[in-house]
């Protein structure tokens, strides 16, 4: 019995979402700097792109890893001073993660080291057609995001 037309249309889409981001992972860890490892950019770039402190518990739901798992990377991006822990303003057990003027630093570092080759991407794909990705990308992230 065959997968209806749908069921082998997901299973194509996440087959290559999945295969891209293993190629784009060991891009990016194939050229990070200064001992930095994936986990800590994917850190870096998350507070950078919310904005705003956060707290660890928010950051294990956003990034989809264990309490420990944050804990560690934490104390390592903050022994760096790539990040701030700070106190809770109104709750003294809680703790707030900030990224500082050196963590800002070190992601954008990241990101140019691991956009060396973006324009023979861009060539071979054109564009317009990556742009025209993006939005059904976003969609069904968000989608996904709301529905965990």
């Amino acid at each position: 019995m065959t997968a209806p037309a749908s069921d082998q249309i997901l299973l194509a889409l996440f087959t290559e979402i999945g295969i891209i981001d293993q190629l784009v992972r060991a891009r990016l860890e194939a050229v990070l700097p200064d001992g930095l490892l994936l986990s800590h950019f994917v850190m870096l770039n998350h507070l950078a792109r919310i904005e705003r402190p956060t707290s660890p518990v928010e950051l294990a739901q956003a990034l989809q890893v264990t309490k420990g798992a944050i804990t560690n990377t934490l104390q390592r991006l903050e022994e760096r001073r790539l990040i701030a822990v700070l106190p809770h303003p109104t709750d003294r057990r809680g703790k707030r993660v900030a990224l500082t003027a050196a963590g800002t630093a070190a992601r954008d570092r990241c990101l140019t080291l691991a956009s060396t080759g973006f324009s023979e991407l861009e060539a071979a794909v054109g564009a317009e057609a990556l742009a025209a990705l993006v939005p059904p990308l976003r969609r069904l992230r968000e989608y996904l995001d709301g529905a965990r």
